[in-house]
């Protein structure tokens, strides 16, 4: 479009000059845009944040000539405009906007006189628009280019708004500003409350999220200090128990039958099958070790005795411990079925090796009072 004629535009002379300034200093906007969007983009990386998306752009010819229509009498040239580069952070959350800006105060100079909080800015019963936009400048510390001197002068903005933020401002600038009419009242009330419970959304998936943040601390504390009984049986929870190795005695006691070495493996499935027990706390996972391990070692002992095995899974002992744990409460071949095809998924190998498991189990000393 910058073949067209400025005169096109009906701009007052002082928007002509704007844009005839515009077109010759296009190349140092479109670096700046993209310095600020990947300082911006490497910065959040380095800091270990997440956000949704990072949005950047450079305002087109027709874009600033709209806007010198509408105010025109604001801007003496191209560098008053503040917004003809503008950088959009969409976080997750409401609470990490603030963490965003106090990065992005880190790495541009600020403008505070023409920065806006508009999330600041509404009445106790108005509900709208909600988002930070600070007004910067690159330090030559961040990016210095011979090629662009103007690089340091522009200013650009940075918005910073939540995703559900960044819905309504979306579907508001679609309903509203853009529509060239104003909005009936009827309509604008329904709006206003979309916005509210936009907003409280917003709000409650922070609380939710810190809550579950407190929860896990408190979890680990839990598990940290040995107080199992205190502990729901759940994945959190017993995430923070396997790292404890609380197996890792009983698979050093079965390795030790035949010289072997214990061959890691991932814990986590065993969930599901102390799930399939009846376990509520880890103070009951705790139990079972403490009631069972001596017979579960014994077990392993039949099953490795004759064999010259000098690698064993690090779940052996678990299995163990579980078999042990239903055979003392009357379980059988079909129960040691049930819990290892909640393990591995239902087969028929899992069958074959609850036979085995229970015929070796037989000659364990608590099988007599349980089969009297």
């Amino acid at each position: 479009m910058e073949n067209r004629d400025v005169t096109d535009y009906r701009l007052p002379p002082r928007g002509f000059k704007i844009i005839q300034e515009y077109r010759e200093k296009r190349a140092a906007y479109e670096k700046l845009m993209s310095v600020v969007r990947d300082t911006l983009a490497q910065s959040i990386k380095e800091n270990n944040l997440y956000v949704n998306a990072i949005e950047a752009r450079v305002k087109t010819e027709e874009s600033i000539a709209g806007k010198l229509l509408r105010k025109g009498g604001k801007y003496s040239d191209l560098l008053s405009l503040t917004d003809v580069v503008g950088v959009r952070v969409i976080t997750c959350y409401n609470d990490e906007v603030d963490k965003i800006a106090a990065l992005v105060g880190r790495l541009f100079e600020i403008d505070w006189e023409n920065s806006i909080d508009k999330r600041r800015m509404h009445e106790v019963h108005s509900f709208g628009y909600n988002s930070l936009h600070y007004i910067c400048r690159l330090p030559k510390s961040v990016c210095e280019d011979p090629a662009f001197p103007e690089l340091n002068e522009i200013r650009f903005e940075v918005q910073m708004r939540s995703a559900l933020q960044h819905v309504w401002a979306v579907l508001d600038h679609d309903t509203g500003y853009k529509s060239g009419f104003e909005v009936p009242k009827e309509y604008q009330r329904n709006l206003s409350r979309l916005a509210g419970m936009l907003e409280l959304i917003d709000e409650q998936f922070c609380v939710i999220r810190t809550g579950i943040s407190n929860y896990r601390r408190h979890v680990h504390s839990l598990v940290s200090s040995g107080r199992f009984d205190e502990v729901a049986l759940d994945g959190d929870s017993f995430g923070n128990y396997l790292e404890l190795h609380p197996f890792d005695p009983l698979n050093k006691r079965i390795a030790a039958i035949n010289q072997a070495e214990i061959y890691e493996t991932s814990l986590v499935g065993f969930l599901k099958v102390f799930r399939f027990l009846g376990f509520t706390t880890l103070g009951d996972v705790e139990k079972m070790i403490q009631d069972c391990s001596e017979d579960a070692y014994h077990l392993a002992a039949f099953q490795l005795g004759n064999t010259d095995l000098d690698i064993i899974n690090s779940s052996l002992a678990v299995v163990n411990l579980c078999a042990v744990y239903l055979l003392k409460r009357g379980g059988g071949i079909l129960e040691l079925t049930r819990c290892l095809d909640e393990l591995n998924g239902a087969t028929e190998k899992n069958r074959r090796r609850a036979e085995k498991m229970f015929e070796l189990a037989k000659k364990l000393a608590f099988m007599d009072s349980v089969n009297g």
